[in-house]
């Protein structure tokens, strides 16, 4: 194992204490402090700063007793991978599948949810991103309060657990993304700015202080950053990173961290000699974000895709009439149209929930591949008053409806756990504070931001073990009928998608869309999908050498198909290949 080193340039004194031991620390003129002891895995250290209480290491990877105890020594080397094939997963072609390891299994373990790896390959999805792994105070949380950010929380297993969780997906063609958050760390545990100036009060995020990306000692800051990347695509051998909110990430510099961060990945891919993927997300409707850099460096961020939050929300309002809130502009009768052709409804256009004008149009030669597209997140999902999903608030067949329109559109398609089988549990908001003050804080906090809309005693209390449990997967309700005939309508679509270049096709010209009432008539190449969410039956003409490739909720006869109310239907050429998919279509 290397020595132990810490970055602590304000400090006159920096002891490292090791099971408990006190051995004095040197500097280096860098501001870097080294010991000339030798760690053994397993060992407990910490670090005295000028005579004060024992810290945890900054870069700890692991915290066996929580983010306020001793970190625990690590040989990230110990793991013997099984993946040596693996050629890593691009994102062009690829289905995401977003899940939280503290919910996806009762047990609440990455262990566990490597267990239901074979239903996640079985589904079509290639690509599992998990939502962060970052330490945190207490057991339960969706991880976006994580203090220490090389350290995998250890009620999940820890990073060995990671580890063997990556390999086994890579083992089932399964990549793995994770959600890392660089723009501020949680409330409780947060010791970095007693060892260097990790924030910075020149500017503010929700949270707080902001990350400092652009001040004094930000070039080590950023190093900070970039190294926890590498160690989780290198030493993890993950696939892809989810930048959450880079839009918090303030950074006053010619050459942002973003940037450096993309041109790092980019460097990084040559020589893993696979790809890896950086994905964003941003609620600037910025196409620049992703697209690339020009001469000299000047133009775009350069990052490889971001979240289109656009497309959900039009979704939304389209399948369940919802328009409060942020969803008031995509009661537009023409949003739906507009974001299955291109991701950002607002381009340029006013954003009645912000008061102003908001985004910039997507430039026609941007790839659809890269603006990530859901009909639910862990955001659109948890922070609703009671966690509902979409299955709580529309039929079945608008459930079938949403996935047609999600699986044959232009952008990679991201699905949130239990959605492909219509799970009945919700997901809420949960925490597990420690400090009595903060638990207090964040139980009436949650009921306060919904009370004016009269929801506040719709509001399960964060701190309470039971908003978690509820909020678990019940992975038995696929033995029953009306989630498993969902499921297969998952599958197969995810099957079609795959199986005709049409619908495939991420060229954003290749979307035409005409709304009719309540129905949607979306034309992929020679494919069309036709959704009625109306009140009536659509019949609808099959041409000579046409024909219904799969339908919920139609009929067909002769030449003719009639879409029923809630209904969807996928026609396209007859004999193209694809009618080995048509029995599949209809369970």
């Amino acid at each position: 194992m290397k020595p132990i080193r810490v970055w602590a340039p304000t400090r006159d004194d920096v002891r490292l204490v090791l099971d408990g031991t006190d051995t004095p620390m040197f500097r280096d003129p860098d501001g870097w402090w080294s010991s000339d002891v030798e760690p053994e895995p397993g060992m407990r250290y910490a670090f005295r700063l000028d005579g004060g209480d024992p810290r945890p290491d900054p870069r700890s990877l692991s915290q066996p007793q929580g983010p306020h105890a001793a970190s625990e020594v690590v040989d990230l080397d110990a793991h013997e991978w099984h993946d040596e094939g693996w050629d890593g997963c691009r994102l062009h072609g690829a289905i995401i599948y977003e899940l939280h390891i503290g919910t996806f299994t009762p047990e609440g373990t990455l262990d566990a949810a490597a267990e239901h790896l074979d239903h996640l390959a079985s589904l079509g999805v290639t690509l599992v991103e998990l939502m962060p792994v970052a330490a945190f105070p207490g057991r339960r949380g969706w991880g976006y309060d994580g203090v220490a950010p090389y350290a995998v929380h250890e009620a999940y297993g820890g990073a060995a657990a990671l580890q063997r969780f990556v390999d086994a997906c890579h083992q089932h063609h399964l990549g793995v993304c994770l959600d890392v958050v660089y723009n501020h760390l949680g409330p409780s545990g947060n010791y970095l700015q007693e060892f260097a100036p990790y924030f910075t009060d020149r500017h503010h995020t929700p949270w707080g202080w902001a990350v400092n990306l652009d001040g004094g000692e930000s070039d080590e800051v950023r190093r900070y950053l970039r190294d926890n990347a590498e160690m989780w695509l290198r030493d993890f051998h993950l696939d892809a990173l989810r930048l959450d909110a880079v839009h918090a990430m303030v950074d006053d510099r010619a050459t942002t961290f973003l940037e450096e961060l993309a041109e790092y990945a980019d460097r990084l891919s040559d020589e893993l000699d696979r790809p890896v993927t950086l994905i964003a997300e941003s609620d600037r409707n910025d196409p620049a974000t992703v697209a690339r850099r020009g001469p000299g460096g000047i133009g775009g961020v350069g990052l490889h895709a971001q979240w289109a939050d656009d497309v959900h929300h039009a979704l939304h309002v389209l399948l369940t009439g919802e328009t409060q809130g942020y969803y008031a502009d995509f009661a537009d009768p023409n949003a739906i149209g507009k974001v299955l052709a291109t991701p950002f409804f607002h381009d340029g256009t006013w954003s009645s929930f912000r008061g102003r004008t908001h985004g910039r149009p997507v430039p026609p030669e941007l790839p659809g591949w890269r603006f990530v597209a859901s009909l639910q997140t862990h955001d659109q999902v948890g922070n609703r008053a009671g966690g509902e999903r979409l299955s709580h608030l529309v039929s079945p067949g608008r459930l079938a409806c949403a996935a047609a329109l999600l699986l044959t559109g232009p952008y990679t398609p991201m699905l949130f756990m239990g959605e492909e089988w219509g799970a009945s549990t919700p997901w809420q908001y949960f925490t597990d504070h420690q400090e009595p003050e903060l638990a207090t804080a964040v139980s009436l906090g949650r009921r306060a931001e919904f009370a004016e809309h009269g929801w506040a005693n719709e509001v399960p209390d964060p701190q309470d073990a039971r908003t978690a449990q509820a909020s678990t997967l019940r992975w038995e309700e696929l033995d029953r009928p009306e989630h498993a005939d969902l499921l297969n309508w998952y599958r197969w679509l995810i099957r079609l998608r795959r199986a005709i270049p049409d619908l495939q096709n991420s060229t954003l010209a290749s979307t035409r869309v005409t709304r009719v009432d309540g129905v949607i008539t979306v034309h992929r190449g020679a494919h069309t999908v036709v959704v009625n969410l109306s009140g009536h039956d659509v019949p609808l003409d099959l041409p000579q050498g046409e024909a219904v490739l799969g339908s919920r909720g139609a009929s067909e006869r002769a030449k003719k198909a009639v879409v029923h109310p809630d209904g969807v239907v996928i026609r396209g050429p007859n004999g193209g290949g694809h009618t080995h998919l048509k029995e599949h279509a209809t369970p």
